[in-house]
């Protein structure tokens, strides 16, 4: 009956957007998370095309020069990309999409896919995000202090995004998060016009 959307989902390190994504992903029915291509090797816990699809950097380059990714960016000397045929055949299928991408990709994406949907994770402070990162353990101070540096000039991009969603409590947050995708999934735009016709108007023709 439909097609499914694409929900293009930033926010700044400890805002809890993986958290999110992947309760939503547990919750709902015809969600994924779009796994993208790396060249960075991949940690004992992932599998490849399942956590990510990972590649040689020739291999990613030639991809580039094709214009298979949608969005793509080098970070501390490995690639990322999201392929424009993998997340579109979802799509089609019916299944709504969450691409996990900073605000450079989500950029990106605004410019070569058409008719996406974009959702910034906010916490509810600066404070409350340094608590978030202290209380993790993962990273140094020295690191918590870049992660924050960088957090105040992603925060500053939300006006570009549909939808900002306040992450204070987590359970408040998973709802508007549910009904974002609710109300896209009955969109006008959303429905097979071939559905339409076929059980609708065949008649007529």
């Amino acid at each position: 009956m439909r097609k499914g959307s694409f929900f293009v989902i930033s926010a700044p390190s400890g805002a809890g957007k993986t958290t999110l994504c992947n309760k939503l992903c547990a919750a709902l029915p015809m969600i994924r998370h779009s796994v993208s291509y790396t060249t960075r090797p991949p940690r004992p816990d992932e599998t490849n095309d399942v956590h990510y699809t990972f590649v040689e950097k020739d291999t990613f380059q030639a991809m580039i020069a094709e214009g298979v990714f949608v969005e793509w960016a080098e970070v501390h000397g490995n690639y990322y990309g999201t392929s424009r045929k993998r997340i579109e055949e979802l799509a089609n299928a019916g299944i709504d999409v969450i691409l996990d991408i900073d605000v450079q990709g989500a950029s990106q994406i605004k410019k070569n896919l058409l008719d996406c949907i974009f959702i910034f994770i906010l916490p509810p402070s600066m404070e409350a995000l340094r608590k978030r990162l202290v209380e993790r353990m993962t990273d140094p101070e020295e690191a918590i202090g870049i992660r924050l540096k960088n957090a105040i000039l992603e925060i500053r991009e939300y006006k570009k995004y549909d939808y900002v969603i306040v992450n204070d409590i987590m359970e408040e947050a998973f709802k508007e998060l549910v009904s974002i995708v609710a109300a896209a999934r009955i969109r006008t735009t959303r429905i097979d016009q071939e559905w339409i016709n076929k059980n609708f108007f065949e008649e007529e023709a």
